[in-house]
């Protein structure tokens, strides 16, 4: 029971990244699945969350416009896009629902 996350990487300022995140082991059903993000020397911090049941959606006030958070229950899979990323935007991001993801890096160079 795990929630497997992929994507991320480097990629020049201004430029797009998408964050995968599958459940294995258990379905998303109702949960609520958060995005965090963890900067070098800051605390977590939430970036997005999503309601498997509605698909309601909820954003930090510094993504809004830039990212975009997405499910697909079929794959039990929830998705974060990033567009126009910042260097600020740098950070190990996690998805979480029930248990954490793995985390991936994110590396955003001017």
């Amino acid at each position: 029971v795990q929630l497997v996350q992929s994507g991320g990487g480097l990629v020049q300022a201004g430029g797009s990244l998408t964050l995968s995140c599958t459940a294995s082991g258990f379905t998303f059903d109702d949960d609520a699945i958060g995005w965090f993000r963890e900067a070098p020397g800051k605390s977590r911090e939430g970036v997005a969350c999503i309601t498997a049941s509605d698909g309601s959606k909820h954003y930090t006030d510094s993504m809004k416009g830039r990212f975009t958070i997405s499910a697909d229950k079929a794959k039990n899979t929830v998705y974060l896009q990033m567009n126009d990323l910042k260097q600020e935007d740098t950070a190990k991001y996690f998805c979480a629902a029930k248990y954490w993801g793995q985390g991936t890096q994110v590396t955003v160079s001017t």
